[in-house]
């Protein structure tokens, strides 16, 4: 290990002392070579067309772990002397507690709940005038001490007081952590809920709406949750490890679209799929966290449960290569033979991925799962999204989301898209409601949007306030995690720069 990448990070002075320790963490993992991985994986690696998404060469814990929590409320936790809460006070602090001791690749914790059927037993102490000062007191300690806009909890699909006042706070308190879904049924969930969320989402980035109909079908084994920015995974298990397909580059690789559907592509995803198997099975045999683990021995989780993710970026850019687009306006979002194209393209990647028998998975059917990741911040114009219209050439409304509900099937495991709206929307609350019911009465899996004129921003799926991250390019420090990603994302991938969609014109 050179001392002057250490010397880089501890002489950072746009960094935290926490923000320090983590880098050095990471700096340590990623010298590892006890992973012997496959040569052609390595070159992959440096070509740029496959990711691992900085996961390190020891992998010493999952990647997303969604405890159970329903267990705490049950009967505590023995591990951290946690009794079963007798009140909605003694519940804040518990999982305060909690959140600190659940791992993740980013070291905080992508998954704090649902806190509608957390906080459900205590319903009957909404009306209590200390109850809006309590929860207050809750978020601002996640926001203050959890620092990383990955950090995730979920609410609906029911309504409780205790969540409209928590969508209360969220608007009032403009704050990026934690990010936050509402699990959206249209049958379930009552209106006046939906058009809350509608509200805070529109001045706050937040709550997204997660297609909890379509979601709850996929998960017959367990139930489901959303975490990090928009995963999909099993509640009491979570994602093991999440590499990427980077497709443009992959299909620079290939003479023609049958090149590529035929030879290029299956064998790059053969490849993720092979380093799947070996992260996983170091992570279950090697690695301490499923032989010790507080959450493993109390049930908080269990291995079953976990996953694998193939992650897939950059679809726009692959087919536009692969027909010879230069021009992103007549490309990927607004040409036909393109969107097949696409269509075909993950149709492969899901048929390779399904006949793949995965490791210590049994109740994902044995199967890992496609996920549309988001890009990192130092993806650049070539990497969109998932499968997702690139930035600055997204098609009129309708198109737009017609489009992303016929790809959003592919990905069980996580999908969603960003929709920039102009103030005018939050003057017809009903009427986004009615757009989301039509674009998941299609099959749209997740949909999130935010007014342009906001502090607090979804990125690319984690939210960021743009004043922190002019903070950042001012040399100054900020305390989210996820600033510097959104700083990166905003100069190199124009993440800032989506479409504004105005009620009238589109």
């Amino acid at each position: 290990m050179e001392k002057t990448e250490v010397m880089k990070i501890i002489s950072d002075e746009t960094l935290t002392y926490a923000q320090q320790v983590l880098a050095l963490a990471r700096l340590a993992e990623s010298y590892d070579d006890t992973l012997k991985r496959n040569p052609l994986w390595i070159k992959a690696l440096k070509e740029g067309k496959v990711c691992d998404l900085n996961e390190g060469l020891a992998p010493y814990r999952p990647r997303y772990i969604l405890p159970d929590y329903s267990i705490l409320l049950e009967k505590g936790c023995s591990f951290l002397e946690i009794e079963k809460p007798k009140n909605l006070t003694e519940l804040c602090f518990d999982l305060l507690i909690f959140y600190r001791h659940v791992p993740s690749i980013t070291s905080y914790p992508v998954y704090l709940g649902n806190f509608t059927e957390l906080f459900m037993p205590f319903e009957d102490e909404a009306d209590n005038p200390s109850t809006k000062e309590v929860l207050r007191l809750f978020l601002k300690s996640i926001d203050k001490t959890l620092c990383d806009s990955f950090v995730h909890a979920n609410v609906g699909p029911n309504r409780s007081k205790l969540t409209d006042i928590i969508l209360d706070l969220t608007k009032e308190m403009q704050l990026a952590v934690p990010n936050i879904t509402l699990l959206y049924d249209e049958d379930v969930t009552p209106r006046d809920l939906a058009i809350h969320a509608v509200d805070v989402m529109l001045a706050t980035s937040k709550p997204s709406f997660a297609n909890h109909k379509k979601y709850s079908s996929e998960h017959s084994n367990c139930p489901y949750a959303i975490a990090s920015c928009y995963n999909a995974l099993n509640v009491g298990g979570g994602g093991y490890t999440l590499p990427r397909l980077r497709l443009y580059k992959i299909s620079t690789e290939a003479k023609d679209a049958d090149d590529f559907m035929n030879n290029v592509l299956p064998r790059y995803v053969d490849l993720i799929l092979e380093n799947i198997d070996q992260r996983i099975k170091f992570i279950v045999e090697e690695s301490s966290f499923f032989k010790s683990s507080f959450l493993v021995k109390e049930g908080f989780v269990e291995r079953e449960k976990f996953t694998g993710m193939v992650g897939v970026v950059g679809v726009a850019e692959c087919v536009n290569n692969l027909l010879g687009i230069e021009n992103k306006a007549f490309g990927f979002g607004h040409n036909e033979k393109a969107e097949k194209l696409a269509y075909e393209i993950l149709s492969k990647i899901e048929k390779i991925v399904n006949e793949h028998k995965g490791l210590y998975c049994s109740k994902c059917d044995d199967k890992y799962q496609m996920h549309a990741q988001v890009g990192i911040d130092t993806d650049g114009l070539d990497d969109a999204p998932g499968c997702r219209v690139p930035v600055g050439f997204e098609p009129p409304l309708f198109e737009h989301l017609t489009l992303e509900s016929t790809l959003h099937g592919f990905f069980p495991c996580g999908v969603g898209d960003i929709f920039k709206f102009d103030q005018t929307w939050s003057k017809s609350k009903d009427a986004v409601l009615d757009v989301i019911n039509g674009a998941f009465r299609k099959g749209l899996r997740y949909f999130t949007a935010y007014s342009e004129d906001n502090d607090v921003v979804r990125v690319t799926g984690y939210l960021v306030k743009k004043s922190e991250i002019d903070k950042l390019t001012n040399g100054e420090q900020s305390i989210n995690n996820c600033t510097v990603f959104g700083k990166g994302a905003k100069e190199k991938g124009r993440a800032l720069d989506r479409k504004v969609y105005g009620k009238n014109s589109d």
